[in-house]
């Protein structure tokens, strides 16, 4: 009774799909794959490989901000009080984020923007900011990460001031600023 049903079986999956089944001992490696041999992995991210690159080129604590989702001490960041006129920059990956045009002070403690740079309308497809969904405070939130690199930036909330409504509360040591020329 096995053998017909592991034939039937065998049967179905091949009309299934256009190339034949294999038998399983076929689909066995003999050996590892190993990707540290000057090859590339398939996949969007090699954890390994990013985490060496980012521990070279940031900070321990923009590290710890960026990468593992950390958060800065309230009222202790660079650009809490910064002013001047210009952009602020992913620290990963340089991308433009944040206008100070669009930066005010909240009381929250972090630097606050009222939307990212490149956003028309409540249309954020040509900023360089995604949103997130973060349950990992207890309560339900919006996480707001770098579109190219992945860094962690902050949060953001809808209790911000008119028009847009929205308050980007992001830590300051996941910025770098450039000033207007």
């Amino acid at each position: 009774m096995s053998r017909i049903l592991a034939r039937f079986s065998f049967l179905i999956l091949k009309e299934a799909t256009s190339k034949p089944v294999l038998p399983l001992r076929c689909l066995r490696v003999s050996r590892p794959i190993c990707t540290s041999c000057g090859l590339r992995s398939l996949t969007r991210y090699d954890e390994v490989d990013l985490s060496t690159d980012w521990k070279k080129k940031l900070t321990p604590e923009q590290y710890v901000v960026t990468r593992e989702k950390g958060t800065e001490l309230p009222f202790s960041g660079i650009y809490l009080n910064h002013n001047e006129a210009g952009m602020y920059h992913c620290v990963c990956c340089d991308a433009p984020l944040f206008s100070s045009e669009a930066k005010y002070d909240s009381g929250t403690g972090w630097p606050s923007f009222s939307e990212s740079h490149g956003t028309w309308e409540r249309d954020e497809s040509h900023s360089h900011v995604l949103r997130r969904p973060d349950n990992s405070l207890g309560s339900t939130g919006t996480e707001v990460i770098c579109k190219h690199c992945d860094s962690h930036l902050g949060h953001v909330f809808e209790d911000g001031p008119d028009p847009t409504g929205q308050r980007f509360c992001i830590n300051s040591v996941a910025l770098n600023f450039k000033p207007r020329v």
